[in-house]
């Protein structure tokens, strides 16, 4: 599937996997190189992926998701992890700008401060830069897996604290979503596409 408008229009949220049909070797990593060319601010790219896909790890994840069936039929979750402290000077992704700036250390810490400005002013604002970025990632993997023939399932149905802790988390990293990757199980009932607002629904224009 190469048409942009045909993986939009392909992609479903799938709630029935196909316990036993693993994805092959490389198409993880695909769907994610793919995916990883998502925006993101300044390019910090503050966002992590845990990919569980051990039974054993599969097992301590269903009941922090209110045991849904999908976390044990797919065989990927992701762990989809935005980090609120990503436009600190310690992301190493601020390399690659000084390189750009040719190592105008002066630019390259004003450009920091008003990251820090923009993002770390309030906790509210770290948590706004963590989730809506890793989110933008997340709906890029979406996508990215209708491209390779994968099906997905995003959720926030969870224990977030839960998830945080289990996993070993980092506490100054947001758990944003889970996504489900794997393969429509089609014994099953997909429901129909329901509405979608259009742009006479949703856009004021000003």
């Amino acid at each position: 599937m190469t048409d942009l408008k045909e993986i939009f229009e392909a992609r479903r949220s799938v709630n029935f996997f196909q316990a036993r049909k693993e994805l092959a070797p490389g198409v993880l990593e695909q769907i994610i190189d793919l995916a990883s060319l998502a925006p993101s601010a300044f390019n910090l790219q503050p966002w992590e992926l845990i990919a569980v896909k051990s039974e054993e790890a599969k097992k301590r994840l269903y009941p922090l998701a209110f045991n849904q069936p999908k976390i044990l039929e797919a065989p990927v979750i992701l762990i989809v992890i935005g980090d609120r402290k990503g436009y600190e000077p310690g992301n190493p992704e601020w390399n690659e700008l000084e390189t750009m700036l040719g190592g105008d250390k002066e630019a390259l810490a004003g450009t920091q401060q008003f990251a820090r400005a923009l993002y770390g002013a309030t906790p509210e604002r770290e948590i706004k830069f963590a989730e809506s970025n890793a989110a933008l990632l997340a709906a890029s993997i979406l996508y990215a897996a209708q491209y390779y023939g994968v099906d997905s399932h995003a959720m926030s149905g969870m224990d977030f604290e839960g998830v945080k802790k289990e996993f070993a988390i980092d506490g100054g990293k947001e758990v944003v979503m889970l996504i489900a990757l794997g393969y429509f199980d089609d014994a099953k009932t997909l429901y129909p596409r329901r509405h979608r607002k259009g742009y006479r629904e949703m856009v004021r224009e000003v």
